[in-house]
């Protein structure tokens, strides 16, 4: 009995002390970004182990939401300023200024680089924008797009792939800038005719960059990092900021109740230290530093994007409050009008073309009439700029699901919008193919 006892506290210690050492990170980032800073941190800290827990943002937020105090992981390490937010708002996080590069300026535009309140760190900036593969557009005859406004055309239909903001929190934050610079009813249609013009939605993220990496799409609509990894990795693509984007930065927290904040506090601490981050460099990674260029040693690459200049001219100031109160109605309003209804989408976004190309042939005001109809109908938000200013409204959306109340609720709504965006796409198709009679 007592060498059985003997045993097992001896296994309990080994398995506290594996636990003491060692650092667990929530990330939604690809595994060539973790793997390279792991390796680098753990060269450099020989007594402390990283564990990396890939997530996308939406289930990382819930995993660190749904586990106890004492046995959450340490960071969360993300693109997406609103989600820290969301977990600022939780009482997830705890103070982290004292960990802060003092080198870094403390704005990237007018959007500050570190958390105000010093919950969450900036460990990287990243912008919004158009990734396309050069034989893919050559072969296809395809002009390089520069504005989110050109994959409106028909001349991408079929070519162009997003992910869905619901499973991406990069794809959230391409689509909330898009919002944000264009107004919400003038951004969703802007949204919605792009996305008619998509050939998928991909599943996660990682799937847009690899799909137009190996020709599989045309353009993709990525957040830098993903064109630029490409670029320099020695791909045929290329990439440009358009000028309705926005800088914001990809952010590192200490979770409040983790189990080993110490350690985690080192690895904060490194990730933005000068050396964490001249890893950004990394072809494989190619990341925007949050030190400017003067600030890194002359080790930025010929050519390299510097941000701060970026932003001088992007024309979004993004609002990450605005983002986070409307974060689920945003993905919930893409999945059940776009996501869940790409074929109908896509079916009268195919007819709407057809028709616009008959129409530039032979003018015919009944015809016109019918294809501004049609065009409505497709692209016309189910949900609009008032709706979505209403506290109450957002707030049905900001509670939680496991209450059955909220649950019943939201997915009535859901299911009015499915079928509503199927009813419109339907009507929209119907009516393109009478002014394509006419």
């Amino acid at each position: 009995m007592f060498k059985r006892m003997l045993v097992a506290s001896t296994l309990a210690a080994a398995v506290f002390a594996a636990q003491a050492g060692t650092v667990t990170v929530v990330t939604s980032f690809p595994k060539e970004l973790t793997r390279i800073y792991k390796t680098a941190f753990e060269k450099a800290n020989p007594g402390i182990k990283v564990e990396i827990l890939n997530k996308n943002t939406i289930q990382g937020i819930a995993y660190v939401r749904e586990l106890p105090v004492g046995q959450r992981p340490d960071i969360f390490w993300a693109s997406a300023p609103d989600a820290f937010e969301v977990l600022a708002g939780q009482k997830l996080l705890d103070n982290v200024a004292a960990l802060a590069n003092k080198a870094a300026p403390a704005k990237v535009g007018n959007y500050p680089i570190n958390n105000p309140q010093g919950l969450y760190l900036g460990q990287a900036l990243a912008g919004y924008g158009l990734m396309w593969n050069t034989r893919y557009m050559a072969a296809n005859k395809l002009p390089a797009p520069r504005q989110w406004a050109d994959l409106m055309k028909p001349v991408y239909f079929g070519h162009v792939a997003i992910s869905s903001p619901s499973r991406s929190g990069t794809t959230h934050l391409t689509v909330e800038t898009m919002l944000q610079g264009e107004g919400w009813d003038k951004g969703w249609h802007q949204v919605l005719q792009i996305a008619g013009n998509c050939a998928a939605v991909t599943e996660r993220s990682f799937g847009v960059p690899d799909g137009v990496n190996n020709g599989q799409f045309g353009i993709g609509l990525v957040v830098d990092f993903f064109g630029l990894a490409g670029k320099y990795s020695g791909f045929p693509v290329e990439f440009i900021y358009p000028d309705v984007t926005a800088v914001v930065p990809a952010n590192i927290g200490l979770v409040a109740g983790g189990k080993n904040a110490d350690e985690a506090k080192k690895f904060i601490a490194f990730a933005v230290s000068q050396e964490g981050q001249q890893l950004l460099y990394d072809p494989k990674i190619s990341r925007l530093p949050i030190l400017p260029p003067e600030a890194m040693d002359g080790k930025t690459p010929k050519g390299y994007p510097n941000p701060f200049e970026i932003a001088k001219r992007a024309k979004v100031h993004f609002n990450s409050d605005l983002s986070e109160s409307r974060y689920n109605v945003v993905s919930a309003l893409f999945d059940q009008t776009i996501t869940f209804r790409l074929k109908e989408l896509q079916a009268a976004t195919k007819a709407i073309h057809a028709a616009e190309a008959a129409l530039a042939k032979t003018p015919n005001p009944k015809a016109a009439a019918l294809l501004k109809e049609a065009r409505d109908a497709a692209f016309t938000p189910v949900v609009d700029a008032g709706k979505v200013a209403d506290r109450e409204f957002l707030a049905v959306f900001a509670a939680s699901k496991k209450d059955a109340a909220v649950n019943k609720r939201v997915t009535a709504l859901e299911d009015h919008w499915n079928t509503s965006a199927r009813q419109n796409y339907e009507r929209a198709k119907a009516l393109a193919e009478q002014a394509l009679a006419r």
